[in-house]
């Protein structure tokens, strides 16, 4: 799902000490990651340079994004390895905050650096290439516990803002649907459904959500929004290839994900994509349990790619709610109408959009 920041559902907000639920999130999503109308900082003194910093982590491991007292979080395990590196405090200006538990592919923040010289520290230096602030920020989140990286830096001029300058922001959540427990690799990555998901269901119910609508049904109380009216331009469901296994040539024929099926569609984006054209075949994936994998090969399940909503559209999936409860839960527009809550570990922050300079 994509999101315009003057219109659309807010993202994840600041973490707490439990992890959150989605339900939660995804009201929090109306909330605290672009409340609007807050002044920005004032911009760095002419002799620093700002850097547009994106940055990946697993969420699980952190106590939210934001800065928290006696709380190991991303901000500030990000500050410490900025601290490190260039001798001094810094603070980190997230694009979009996450809650406890909910992972990043790609969150964007900034940060202003006035290099200053070691031997004579009366004398500002030229600034840090962006390649040599990534590699140097890296090396020293590495000596930590290695579940957070920086995978791209930029320079960018004293007055852009990583949270008020963006665009867009793109949002995913995974589920994995079948009656096997969750696999080693996948746990904390994804939420479990053992109930197998009607598909179509939920994309009719996705049909309902999308467009201009009070949102205060999936509004937490505590949310600072000044308005729960927003736009959503995309909400679909997508069922993709489980990953931590790497399919064979026959598996691949078998799903209809050949390498010249794989070409044709890298080109398109994940909304072009009709449901049937990213499935798996239960008899090859062993999701009903009936075929013969052979010792040592584990079964598969459904892989769903859902975008926010997510416990609404669970609901749907496995026949609790109908299409007309989702639009009396809409219509309600009281947050005790919403759905029973899921866990924030399958939600990821995609991307985050920006017209660079």
């Amino acid at each position: 799902m994509t999101e315009n920041p003057k219109h659309l559902l807010d993202s994840v907000s600041e973490s707490t000490r439990r992890p959150s639920k989605i339900a939660k999130t995804a009201a929090q999503n109306l909330s605290n990651d672009e409340e609007e109308q807050q002044e920005a900082p004032m911009g760095p003194s002419p002799r620093t340079q700002r850097y547009l910093v994106a940055i990946e982590y697993i969420g699980t491991r952190f106590s939210g994004s934001q800065q928290q007292p006696n709380f190991r979080t991303v901000v500030g395990v990000l500050e410490e390895a900025f601290h490190k590196f260039i001798g001094q405090p810094v603070s980190i200006f997230c694009s979009s905050r996450t809650d406890a538990g909910v992972h990043a592919l790609s969150n964007v923040c900034h940060v202003d650096i006035q290099r200053i010289s070691k031997r004579k520290p009366a004398e500002v230096l030229p600034p840090h290439e962006p390649t040599v602030v990534r590699r140097a920020v890296n090396h020293f989140l590495q000596k930590n516990e290695g579940d957070i990286m920086v995978i791209d830096v930029q320079c960018v001029p004293a007055d852009f803002h990583a949270r008020f300058k963006a665009q867009e922001r793109t949002y995913f959540y995974r589920l994995l649907s079948g009656p096997e427990p969750l696999s080693t690799f996948e746990r904390d990555r994804a939420w479990h459904v053992p109930e197998e998901l009607d598909i179509l269901a939920m994309q009719e119910a996705c049909k309902v959500l999308v467009g201009h609508h009070d949102f205060s049904s999936f509004r937490a109380a505590g949310c600072q929004a000044k308005s729960p009216i927003r736009t959503l331009d995309e909400l679909n469901v997508s069922e993709v290839v489980s990953t931590p296994y790497f399919p064979s040539i026959v598996e691949r024929r078998q799903n209809n994900l050949t390498t010249e099926d794989l070409h044709a569609s890298s080109n398109k984006s994940e909304s072009d994509l009709p449901v049937s054209s990213i499935s798996i075949d239960d008899r090859a994936s062993g999701f009903n349990g009936e075929a013969s994998l052979g010792f040592g090969i584990r079964r598969r399940h459904r892989c769903f790619v859902v975008r926010l909503l997510v416990g609404l559209l669970k609901a749907v999936g496995t026949g609790t709610l109908t299409i007309s409860d989702v639009e009396r839960i809409l219509n309600a527009k009281s947050v005790t109408a919403a759905s029973p809550m899921a866990p924030a570990c399958g939600l990821y922050l995609g991307h985050v959009k920006y017209d660079l300079p």
